[in-house]
Parts: structure tokens; sequence; C-alpha cells
């Protein structure tokens, strides 16, 4: 049983509403320790990289099962200093789901590369390796760009299949970017988010599992080479403390207050992982039987950053239940690929990530959720359902 006591700080009692996520109840439970951290920051005054960020580094290392944890500025820049390092450029193909957010297919034209949408499998709405291994047969036999990378996202906080997909890179000689930005804290076959492939991305934004008070991401990795090379992109390209641009870099850094503040939580990560994972399975066991629940592989143990159902007339059903004062939210309302960022990229059939876009809903599951709360949503949601 997690030790998060969820019903320790209720909302005011004449507000009865359980809202999407709930940042304020986890601050004050943890307040003492965070401003702790903070003040001691505020104290060195080594507000860049700071000890706080080489004391996270270790430690996010350590928890994912990797030797280097190298702490950057956002999600989105994880994934584009990521691209940098392994050499991803102008005229290359990089391969993303179809169904996930804008900042996947954003890095990999930030570098000057052509993203490749992959449509993903109807039950784990992750990456499907059977539609990517046709996705790159195209590529090659167009002969346009030049197949180099693929990032499947963990959406959701479920590992996509590294297996079947590893697979179909190696055959075709490409690489396996891990966008783990809603899947840190999840396992698959026994590692952690950050160890599944080469090189891993993730985030840090206030509302994943692992949130700081701000922008922040890191990137993962086991490769010594790589990870230097990260190191030195997210400070201007120079390597330790010189002012020589070794190679072409960035302003990425993670901000020492943004460290104390993840050093805080990640005390009671593991706490927070394990009342995601009750949450989920109350809903599972009730909502099964009238809309379609998150599928689950055995091998893998999600992070759930969402709890994400499928379900008809979804917008009527996301109303209804606002109205009955529960917060949801729908991630996503467009493919990739129908965004108008990314139209001109557009070509191939997709239609398991169009059709996921109209009938997805994510319900409340924040680990300082109430069980009674989490019985409320339940009930309304049956209710919604059931009055069309």
């Amino acid at each position: 049983m997690a030790q998060v006591q969820p019903a320790a700080v209720l909302p005011p009692a004449n507000d009865d509403r359980i809202a999407f996520f709930d940042l304020q109840r986890q601050r004050a439970r943890l307040e003492r320790e965070i401003k702790a951290g903070i003040d001691t920051v505020l104290g060195h005054g080594q507000f860049i990289l700071g000890p706080e960020v080489d004391q996270l580094e270790d430690r996010l290392a350590q928890f994912a099962g990797v030797d280097h944890a190298i702490a950057v500025s956002s999600g989105r820049d994880a994934l584009m200093i990521a691209l940098m390092a392994m050499g991803i450029k102008a005229g290359d193909a990089v391969f993303v789901p179809a169904f996930t957010f804008a900042a996947t297919a954003g890095a990999v034209v930030s570098v000057g590369a052509r993203p490749v949408f992959v449509d993903v499998d109807p039950s784990t709405f992750n990456m499907d390796a059977e539609d990517l291994e046709r996705a790159i047969t195209e590529v090659n036999a167009a002969g346009a760009s030049t197949p180099r990378a693929v990032m499947p996202v963990d959406l959701y906080g479920l590992p996509a299949d590294y297996v079947a997909i590893g697979e179909v890179a190696d055959r075709f000689g490409i690489t396996v970017l891990s966008d783990a930005a809603q899947s840190f804290g999840s396992v698959l076959d026994g590692r952690g988010a950050g160890a599944m492939a080469p090189i891993s991305a993730t985030s840090f934004y206030p509302t994943k599992p692992l949130g700081c008070y701000g922008d922040g991401g890191a990137v993962l990795t086991t490769d010594a080479r790589l990870a230097e090379s990260v190191r030195m992109i997210r400070s201007h390209g120079r390597q330790g403390t010189g002012d020589e641009a070794s190679v072409l870099g960035i302003t990425g850094r993670l901000d020492t207050i943004q460290a104390a503040v993840l050093l805080a939580k990640l005390t009671v990560f593991s706490d927070e992982l394990a009342r995601r994972r009750e949450i989920a399975a109350r809903y599972d066991a009730a909502l099964a039987p009238a809309v379609t629940v998150p599928s689950r592989p055995g091998r893998a143990k999600s992070a759930y950053a969402l709890y994400t159902i499928r379900v008809h007339n979804r917008d009527a059903v996301h109303d209804r239940l606002a109205d009955a004062g529960i917060g949801t939210g729908v991630f996503y309302r467009l493919a990739l690929h129908q965004h108008p960022a990314f139209r001109h990229f557009d070509g191939r059939h997709l239609p398991v990530s169009e059709a996921l876009a109209g009938d997805v809903l994510s319900l409340p599951i924040h680990p300082d959720l109430s069980d009674r709360e989490v019985d409320r949503v339940i009930q309304a949601l049956l209710d919604s359902v059931g009055s069309d």
C-alpha cells in the first residue's frame, strides 16, 4: 500500500469539484522539504548547474538504472539535444508516432530533419511496429531522405513495445530514441524508463508524474560518448567551464532551484507511483464494462501520467462530467499530421491515430486523490455514459 495520504489535504468544504490536476495538495504535503531545498539554493547562490543539479542527476540515473542522466531545461529541449547528440540533421528521416504531443515532431523539425508519422496500436495507443516497418520501407523507396532514427513515445506513461520496435530498427540500421516525457517511473521487462533504449528523453513539466515548478527535463543513456555530447550541447557547445564551443549547442540547462524541487519530490516518488497504480486499478475494475479502459501488457508497469479511456460521444461525456464537477482532459484532439505546423509532412494513411483523436478522454489520477473522490469520478462517468 502506498504511503501517500491522499485525503490529508482536501478542497475547501464549499468547493467539492475534483480537479483534473491538483498540484497544490502535493505542494502542501511536501512544503517543508521543498522550501528547505529552495532556501539552500538561495543561500549558496549557484543558480545554474549548482550542486543540487549534480545530486539530481546521480539520483535520476540510479532510479532509472542508467550510467548517465543529464538534466536539461525542458522535455522538448531534451529531445532536441538528444537528436543533436546523435548527429541527426537535414536530409534525415526520424519516425515518430502520429498520436502524441506536438513537441515530439517539433523537436525533429528543429534540428532540420523530417518527421515521418507512424500509426499507433489501437489498444496501447503506442507506436505500431508493423506500421513502422512499412514507413521505413516507403522512405527508402522514395529516396528523398535517409532513415536515421525512430522515436517511440511512451504515451500516457505506458512504455512502447521496445522489443518489437528495436527489432525493426536493427534490421534497418537506425537508432531508437525513447520519448519518455510522460513515463519516468514506468517499467518494461524489468527496466525503468530511461533504460529501455540507447538514449531517452524525459520531461519534468509540473503535471508530469515527477514534475518541478517550471520547465525541466533530462536525457538518459548508458553511452558515455552520447552523454558527453549532451552535456556540451546543453551549455552552448562548451566542454567543462571553458568558453570554447566544441560543437553547436544551445542554452539547455536545468535551473538549480528546479533541481532542488525535484530532489524533494523524488523522496516520495515511488509511493506516488504506487498510488497512481492503485487508482488506475480501481478505475479499471469499475469502468471496463462501460468504456474502453487502458490496455496494460503484463510486461509493463505504467507511470500513469494520464489515465485515458476511449468513449463514444466523448465531447458530450466531457461536458457532463464538467457539469458534475469532475475535471477531465483531452489528449489529443488532433493527430500530429492534422496540425497546421506539420501538414506538409503528411502523406501516410494513419486511421488509428485519427480515430483516437475523436474519442480519448483522460480522468483525474493524481496521487492525492482520496478513495471517496475516485468513487465520485467513477459514478459520474458511469452516469454520463449511461445517459446516451
